[in-house]
């Protein structure tokens, strides 16, 4: 896992301490916590790579990005069969971190997955899928 709250390499995404000593507990306070990520994320975009974990990632390219996304997935999948509540917490924050850079090297923003989701709000997943599978 990546993403350790002491790490060195999460070091250069941790926020100041006044905002890390309280977890966000609205959505307000969420969507602040996302577009903060989002918005350090960018900001490392040519950074230097020796000291940034995430000028790394994008300096290996995409593909590199994509599989982080995948091995965190992966581990997220084998703490749930494992039932351990925990490591899923903390694998699903390496997750959302690494897909963010994915995004962010991808021209996609939070907003614009946010968005597909409130579009397919009150449908049923049965019909999306549906309508997936014709396109």
């Amino acid at each position: 896992a990546i993403l350790q709250p002491c790490s060195s390499q999460a070091k250069d995404l941790m926020p100041s301490s006044s905002v890390a000593d309280s977890a966000p507990s609205s959505a307000t306070e969420i969507g602040r916590s996302v577009e903060r990520l989002y918005s350090t994320i960018e900001s490392r975009r040519g950074a230097d790579a020796s000291s940034s974990w995430t000028a790394k990632l994008f300096a290996k390219g995409r593909g590199k990005i994509a599989q982080k996304v995948g091995e965190e997935a992966t581990e997220v999948v084998i703490d749930a069969v494992a039932g351990n509540r925990e490591n899923v917490v903390k694998e699903s924050a390496d997750l959302w971190y690494h897909l963010n850079v994915l995004w962010a090297d991808m021209g996609i923003t939070p907003t614009d997955v946010f968005t597909e989701l409130s579009q397919r709000e009150g449908q049923s997943g049965v019909s999306e899928k549906n309508s997936r599978s014709a396109e």
